[in-house]
Formats: C-alpha cells, structure tokens, sequence
C-alpha cells in the first residue's frame, strides 16, 4: 500500500517552538491550492501501489475551506487507484474548529482528526505562542465526537521550560475524560530559526534536566498503559486498531507522494522534496513542475533509513532480514550491538528481532546511530 501527504504550509501566526515550513500570508490560500491540483493531476504516475492513506499536514490545514479538502479528495480518487474507506486524516487548530467548520468538515471525506493541543495548560499555551485557550481545546473535541468523528488524535508536547511532571499530568489527566483514541506526545526540540532558539541561546529560558525530561517521558508512558493506549512507536500511543496507518507505513518504508511546498516524497529507490518557499512553489506552471530535487538511494542510505525507521517501533528491525538485504556481517554487528543494549534493559531480542524498550526509546537516536553504517 502507499500514501500520500498534502502540505499546507499557511499558519495565523508562528508557535516559538516550530521549525516546519510555513508562512503567516494566508492571502495565497486560493492560488496555492489551484497550483496544488495540478501537482496532483502531473504526479498520478508515481505511485505503483493502492493509495490507503491520505494525509494532510501543515502548517494548519484547517485553514482551508471545507471546499478545497473536498476538492483536493476527490482530485485524488480521480487520479490514483485509492482503496475503499482510506485513512484520511486532517490535522487542525483547536480555534479553528469551531461548531460551524465541525459541521462542514464532518460532510467531507475526512475521517479521521489530528488535533494540536500541546497543552492543558493556560501558562505554557501562552509560552509556546498558541493561539487557543484550554477551554477551546476540550470544547473542539467534545464536538468533533458529536459531529461523528470516532477517530481522533492529539498532540501534546512535555519537556518545555519549567514545565513540571505534576503539571504535565493534569494535562494527561484532563486528556484522560475526552475518549480519544491515539495520543502523540513530542519533547520539545530547540531548533535553528524558532524563538526558543533564539531565547535558550540568550539565556531568557533553559532547556529542564535530562532526568526531569526522562521522568515526563515515563510518565506518558504509565499513563498511556493505565488508560490501554499501545506504545507502537517512539511518540505515538494510539487504542488498539487505531494506530495511524499513514505514519505506520512510514515507518513500515511503504512508498509515497508528497504534494505542495516543502513536502517529500518516497518511492523505496528514490527520494523527492519539493522546494520549501511559497513564492516558488506557485511558480509551478511557469517551471513545468520542476520544483522538487532529487536523490537516489545507495545500499548504504536504505540500510540506514531501515533501522531509523524499524526502531521507531515497537515491531522493532527485523535481524534476518538485514542480513537477507544486507549480508551477514551487517547482521552480525546488528545482533551484537543489540544483545549489548539488552543487558542494561534497552532492547529486547524476540525470534531474531531487536526491539527497543520503552526505556530504550528515551535514547534511540543514540542506539541507532550506532548501529548506522557509513
């Protein structure tokens, strides 16, 4: 199966934490989705396999018109052989969805939600620059289940400045009464170009300690298992059946398109990533569609996005098949940095597959970098 992932890259304002591509003129909207059809309709070739999954991602895209989501949705079923009922998943505002867009929305395709959050709380709402309150952030939920959404995910953020494990479960508890059913929780990252680079930097706010961030992680974790939420990747926790099938293929390497400024494509040999600026993506008819760059993947660069992407996951990389793909000196030093990391508790070996615990998730990027080859 395979995917494909629609980029609006609009947002009202910026939140200090994002590094994601996306502008504040949300003038563009109209053109940008005009220019977005056409993209669709050039790229119908790329994808091999039965399209399962329909993402829109941003930036905000619940600043679109329930118009353009079904316009774009029936472009797609058009042009590509999509299977029945896909996963059509819609991330959105809190503010944005307000009783009328709700009730609009839930007439399209989309059947599947994905709201930001990042918070319960009033004082790091403010922090992080978001624009809804807390009170908009119950509401939206309760009334998206009134309007038929059943499948409905949200994002929360923990590691953020002075933000404490008590109050990071107060939000999980608040979480906790709204029956959702996937829950993903990010740690906040201090990237270049966001205002919390830039105000860590000056020394205006300091990144918590390793072990007060480790403690948040756990807590997420506990709390997910009292409330059977299923740990199945690095961030993600979701109600059985409803893990999100669009990340999952990710990171399961299924092929995809990508559509729109700054979004990335995937076809298993190849990479695309469409140029990350607005004014150049609308110049897409004058550049014939040439607005993307491209690399090819060696031996090496697959190796190393199978084991970034398998040990996001609780169904973790499978060692035989690395030394299928791969060669047995590769699955040898694979198998043996993982019977290392097992000692201390970071990995588990199940029928020649190396998992990470759940402790071994806090410090994946180091587990995996050193099982890179280079």
């Amino acid at each position: 199966m395979s995917g494909i992932y629609i980029h609006i890259p609009f947002c009202k304002s910026r939140c200090y934490y994002c590094d994601f591509y996306s502008c504040t003129d949300v003038s563009a909207i109209d053109r940008y989705v005009d220019v977005l059809k056409t993209e669709i309709n050039d790229r119908k070739n790329y994808l091999d396999l039965p399209v399962e999954t329909i993402y829109f991602g941003g930036g905000t895209p619940s600043l679109l018109s329930a118009k353009h989501v079904t316009e774009i949705i029936e472009l797609i079923n058009n042009n590509f052989d999509v299977v029945q009922n896909p996963e059509i998943t819609f991330e959105a505002n809190p503010d944005d969805l307000t009783t009328r867009y709700l009730k609009e929305l839930a007439r399209t395709p989309v059947n599947r939600l994905s709201v930001g959050i990042q918070s319960l709380d009033s004082y790091f709402l403010k922090l992080m620059n978001r624009r809804h309150t807390e009170n908009q952030a119950l509401t939206c939920i309760e009334q998206a289940q009134r309007f038929g959404f059943d499948n409905i995910s949200i994002d929360i953020i923990y590691g953020i400045p002075w933000l404490t494990t008590k109050e990071l479960l107060t939000t999980l508890q608040k979480i906790g009464s709204l029956r959702i059913q996937h829950l993903s929780a990010y740690h906040i990252t201090y990237e270049e170009n966001t205002v919390f680079y830039t105000l860590r930097n000056k020394g205006y706010i300091t990144p918590i300690s390793d072990d007060e961030s480790y403690g948040q992680y756990m807590s997420i974790v506990e709390w997910s298992t009292k409330n059977n939420f299923i740990h199945y990747e690095i961030s993600n926790f979701g109600k059985l059946g409803r893990f999100s099938k669009h990340n999952s293929n990710y990171w399961k390497q299924m092929p995809y398109l990508g559509v729109g400024a700054a979004a990335h494509s995937f076809n298993i040999a190849s990479r695309r990533w469409n140029v990350e600026n607005l004014h150049e993506y609308l110049k897409y008819k004058e550049c014939k569609g040439n607005i993307y760059k491209e690399e090819h993947l060696t031996k090496v660069d697959r190796f190393n996005e199978l084991l970034l992407t398998s040990l996001r996951t609780s169904w973790g990389v499978d060692i035989e098949k690395i030394r299928t793909e791969f060669g047995h000196e590769r699955a040898n030093i694979i198998h043996s940095i993982a019977e290392r990391y097992e000692k201390s508790g970071y990995i588990t070996i199940e029928q020649n597959t190396a998992i990470l615990t759940d402790k071994g998730f806090f410090i994946s990027d180091k587990i995996i970098s050193e099982m890179f080859s280079d």
